[in-house]
């Protein structure tokens, strides 16, 4: 026997004449015994097999998922995650634009929405509140929180709902007629399964107070009939105010109940993004194949930093697990992949749900709409607006609307601006009258698509090549260029030379890649010449590194050396080519400096592992074959015989300084280097990372993200990259 069947044969028995026991619920088959005394045999046999109809129509109608596109329907069960709940509307009313972008810039994360607010399981909270109000963002989960409590239910005391409640499901979109009775769809729902008198059925369970209502999707009620529905609502809770309800409607389409708590669902984190993947990966073969390790890793990955961003919302969750499972990868295309992403909420989402558009959208095709979008984003990218007014916004419409002959002219700007945030949940009201893009990935994208069809490629890169912020954007131009990315890293690689006209690069940075091509070139190794030309700079950029951070009199903050020093060895040999990397990161631990400053106190550099991290590395470099004209086994003999010379502990400060630099000079000396070339300020190092070397670093993440470039032009770039030409 199931949890709900005493529920329901108390209704039938009363419904009937049969004895009432009260207790039926808790003691289960015992009192289902007394109950069905009663009644003749035929219809106890039609109430059972009806009950078993219920919970069978219930679980195919509400227990399964299958959206965007999935070849097969998946169990919520084997899915589902526990939803967490804010204990509280996540709109604050009273938050200025000032306010709203400070707060956002000093949580240093890409997500617009807070992670510090206090959350509670959905489950708990469900248990805990009568009449509950469940806001959130398209695809944040609301409708399968809902189906899952209705499952719950359904267990009875082995589920984690904790109310003797039968659930019924009710989709607010199918409200569509002026006159509604949901009293007679209640009784639909139960005369279907074949219970007899299924009307004093559900008059019994509403008058003891033994329903789960599910009210899902306040905002898919067709406009002409929302009031007329929310007025049916309130008056049907009020009459049947013992029973449980719950309501779910997306924050932007937020309407007050005075009966009701309003809660809005948070965002996945972290732990949620993870479960929900090894859900989704659980076969026998996922399994085996560690399917679900190998994407929960590439989300981690810094690269996939903005495809994550959308993995806190299950539906874009959904999506990214769907295209890992169909390729066993997330695209290095990432443009394509945003791209499909934006779709889905424009008007794929809408379609799986079967919602109706709201008539604002009549002649407001997704094409004009993305472009609408489009022109929003850059314009709020390019003033660094992350949020914005919504009579700011109001007025972009506006003027887009009246600014193009193909774009429908009866349209309200406001109506657009509030359809848009209540369908689709691109753009969300973060405070009263404030918005953003739900996503600060899509906002990108869609400044990137506005970049590519207005050809302000030269524009991007010479106002904005050296702006981080910007980093994404680059990437996605990249990988929208449908015709190749070769105009955009030739611009790129152009602005990088131009800086060596600069004060600071034609006296400090030119004269090191003048030393940096005249030692490499000639020398035995198979890496390419700019791959040993970055090699070699990385050596000259790390010992004005540790000059300038490193050395207690410069800075009082030491930092640990040897992270610094792995840190810019990898990332200068990346700029060379993508791939070597992973020779940098082999060899990060082996570098010479790498132990020097060891510890909090910047002058341990006489112990003994020091020494011999610099003998290791000579050793390496020899074989290696990177550097030409260097005498690397007279370098190791001059090491080796300074073994005989290191301090003790007890040694002075200023013994110490002089084996530190003896040291230091004999690596210096064997790679015909000197202090004056390698000993850069803090501002110059800060600035030729910037102004120069990031640039390079941003060419290879490009080249990787486009969809195509031309082998002679990446061929000539890389000819010429970290030289003087």
């Amino acid at each position: 026997m199931t949890g709900i069947e005493p529920i329901l044969i108390d209704g039938a028995a009363k419904a009937f004449g049969g004895i009432v026991i009260k207790t039926a619920w808790d003691k289960g088959g015992k009192m289902l015994n007394e109950l069905l005394e009663n009644l003749d045999e035929n219809l106890k046999t039609l109430i059972y097999k009806a009950s078993r109809q219920y919970i069978k129509n219930y679980t195919e109608r509400h227990g399964i998922l299958k959206v965007l596109g999935m070849r097969e329907p998946v169990s919520l069960d084997s899915l589902y995650i526990t939803v967490q709940i804010i204990a509280e509307r996540d709109i604050n009313n009273l938050a200025t634009l000032d306010a709203v972008e400070s707060n956002y810039r000093q949580n240093n994360q890409r997500r617009f929405r807070s992670e510090k607010k206090e959350k509670k399981p959905g489950i708990e909270v469900a248990n805990q509140t009568q009449y509950l109000m469940v806001l959130g963002e398209p695809g944040a989960g609301k409708s399968t929180f809902l189906r899952k409590m209705g499952l719950e239910a359904l267990k009875g005391n082995k589920g984690e709902y904790k109310h003797s409640c039968l659930p019924v499901f009710l989709e607010l979109k199918r409200f569509t007629e002026p006159n509604i009775d949901i009293k007679s769809i209640l009784i639909n729902e139960f005369e279907i399964c074949g219970f007899p008198n299924p009307d004093k059925i559900i008059e019994n369970g509403l008058e003891q107070g033994k329903l789960l209502i599910l009210f899902d999707g306040l905002d898919e009620v067709p406009k002409n009939n929302l009031t007329t529905v929310i007025k049916t609502v309130k008056d049907f809770v009020d009459q049947y105010s013992k029973n449980r309800f719950i309501i779910s409607c997306r924050t932007a389409a937020y309407q007050s109940f005075p009966r009701f708590t309003d809660l809005t669902i948070a965002e996945f984190d972290d732990e949620q993004i993870e479960q929900f993947i090894r859900n989704w990966f659980n076969s026998e073969e996922d399994k085996n194949n560690k399917t679900a390790d190998k994407c929960w890793g590439k989300l981690q990955h810094k690269d996939y930093e903005a495809a994550k961003e959308l993995a806190h919302n299950p539906l874009l969750l959904t999506f990214l697990c769907l295209v890992y499972q169909r390729s066993q990868d997330l695209p290095k295309n990432r443009s394509r992949l945003y791209a499909k992403a934006l779709r889905i909420l424009l008007e794929e989402w809408a379609a799986d749900k079967q919602i109706e558009r709201d008539p604002i959208y009549e002649g407001l095709h997704t094409e004009l709409e993305e472009i609408l979008l489009s022109e929003i984003a850059y314009n709020s990218f390019e003033q660094d607006q992350l949020f914005f007014e919504k009579r700011d916004i109001v007025k972009q419409i506006k003027g887009f609307l009246a600014g193009n002959l193909n774009a429908p002219q009866h349209l309200n700007g406001e109506a657009v601006l509030k359809a848009i945030a209540i369908q689709q949940g691109i753009l969300v009201e973060r405070a009263t009258d404030i918005y953003s893009f739900s996503h600060l990935t899509l906002q990108e994208y869609l400044t990137a698509q506005y970049i590519v069809d207005h050809n302000q490629i030269n524009d991007l890169v010479s106002n904005h090549l050296t702006e981080k912020r910007w980093k994404e954007v680059f990437l996605l131009v990249a990988g929208l260029m449908n015709r190749g990315a070769d105009e955009l890293l030739l611009l790129m690689e152009k602005k990088a030379q131009q800086y060596l006209l600069t004060p600071t690069g034609f006296q400090r940075l030119a004269p090191i890649l003048h030393w940096a091509e005249k030692i490499t070139t000639g020398s035995s190794g198979t890496l390419k010449p700019s791959q040993k030309r970055a090699i070699a700079y990385a050596y000259v950029y790390a010992h004005a590194y540790v000059n300038v951070y490193a050395n207690p009199y410069a800075n009082s903050n030491t930092l640990d050396y040897a992270n610094a020093y792995a840190r810019f060895y990898a990332l200068f040999y990346a700029h060379a080519n993508a791939y070597a990397n992973a020779y940098a990161n082999a060899h990060a631990n082996d570098l010479p400096y790498a132990n020097v400053y060891a510890g909090s106190n910047p002058l341990d550099y006489a112990n003994p592992y020091a020494l011999y991290k610099f003998i290791s590395v000579a050793k390496i470099l020899q074989r290696d074959g990177i550097y030409h004209g260097v005498n690397f086994e007279a370098l190791i003999t001059q090491l080796e015989a300074l073994k005989t010379r290191i301090p003790d502990e007890q040694e002075s400060t200023e013994v110490k300084k002089e084996f530190r630099n003896q040291l230091v000079n004999t690596w210096l000396t064997a790679f015909h280097l000197n202090l004056e070339l390698v000993n850069l300020s803090g501002k110059e190092v800060a600035e030729i990372d910037q102004q120069y070397f990031y640039i390079y670093w941003l060419m290879l993440q490009c080249k990787e993200a486009a969809v195509r470039v031309s082998p002679q032009v990446w061929e000539g770039i890389e000819d010429r990259m970290l030289r003087v030409v």
